[in-house]
């Protein structure tokens, strides 16, 4: 247990920004999941703008790595792509 002040705030605020991040990646995870699973192109291509300006944002954020965020913009949008051409 943390016996200085500064130590204890600093357990508080990574609590506070533990389940901010948490939430942040459930949320890109879910919309992932969701565009992938969509076989609609029209539903497809509105859950991938949704999922391309999630990922953006929390790159910005730090928290995701730039390259995780592009490499995943990059499989949705070429699953997007080949419901297109599919159909």
């Amino acid at each position: 247990m943390a016996h200085h002040k500064s130590a204890q705030k600093r357990i508080r605020s990574n609590k506070r920004k533990q389940i901010r991040n948490k939430t942040a990646l459930s949320k890109v995870k879910t919309l992932v999941k969701k565009v992938f699973a969509t076989e609609d192109k029209v539903q497809a291509d509105q859950l991938l703008k949704e999922a391309v300006a999630t990922l953006d944002k929390q790159s910005a954020k730090g928290r995701l790595h730039k390259n995780n965020a592009a490499r995943k913009k990059s499989a949705l949008t070429k699953h997007v792509n080949k419901l297109a051409a599919a159909k």
